[in-house]
């Protein structure tokens, strides 16, 4: 498990808020990665509402979390975090900080160590999922949100009661070849018409959750396509 860092300075990254992928429909609104790197901060429906829904059954142990390749700023800092810049870190690791959605926190505080995610590409030119990293530690408060100076600071969150969690991540290794946005759609469309594992997927029924669960079902499914021709 990696030391536990101090909080960085100077270029971020991490996900953003949520403004959505250039190509997602009305019904998958728009997403986008925040601050730091990744962990977008979806502004969805219901997010300045703490929730108090379950994040996941036993069987959603797999996760689809966003984060901006491309540079944006906000408040004079780059919002910037593409797998490529997790792969160059020491140890190919670091917190996924700044997300500000409840149950997009609440599905953090679910993840178990070990446990896989896709790192997708959002609020981009070609938005998809490029690559895959792990959880190598569990949730832990966020400091992110008691620092004035940073975009995702919280006024309301409090020391002995902070709202917000993150958890490290490391850089496990890029897909075969990168899956877009456009494909995983015509997927989806063809498994909810007759059935299949991505008729329920969430990039598509809750997407603007910078966070998402996946079952194993739609984790395997995503994955095999990097061995199949485009769609």
């Amino acid at each position: 498990m990696p030391p536990e860092r101090k909080a960085r300075v100077g270029k971020r990254r991490r996900a953003s808020s949520d403004k959505g992928d250039k190509d997602e429909t009305a019904s998958s609104a728009k997403e986008r990665v925040g601050g730091k790197r990744k962990a977008a901060a979806s502004a969805e429906t219901g997010a300045n509402k703490e929730s108090s829904e379950s994040p996941g059954s036993p069987q959603q142990c797999r996760w689809l979390m966003k984060s901006e390749p491309e540079s944006r700023f906000e408040n004079g800092v780059d919002m910037k975090f593409g797998i490529e810049d997790l792969k160059a870190l020491p140890n190919q690791t670091d917190c996924w900080d700044g997300v500000r959605n409840y149950q997009a926190r609440n599905f953090m505080r679910q993840m178990k160590e070990g446990q896989l995610a896709f790192f997708y590409h959002s609020n981009c030119k070609e938005p998809g999922i490029a690559g895959i990293m792990k959880i190598v530690k569990e949730a832990y408060v966020d400091h992110t949100q008691f620092d004035k100076k940073d975009v995702h600071y919280d006024a309301t969150s409090k020391a002995d009661n902070p709202k917000w969690s993150m958890v490290d991540v490391q850089y496990q290794r890029m897909l075969k070849r990168f899956v877009p946005l456009a494909e995983l759609k015509k997927y989806h469309l063809q498994h909810r018409a007759k059935g299949g594992p991505l008729k329920d997927m969430a990039l598509f029924t809750r997407a603007r959750l910078s966070v998402q669960a996946l079952t194993t079902e739609e984790f395997d499914f995503v994955l095999s396509l990097e061995d199949k021709e485009p769609l």
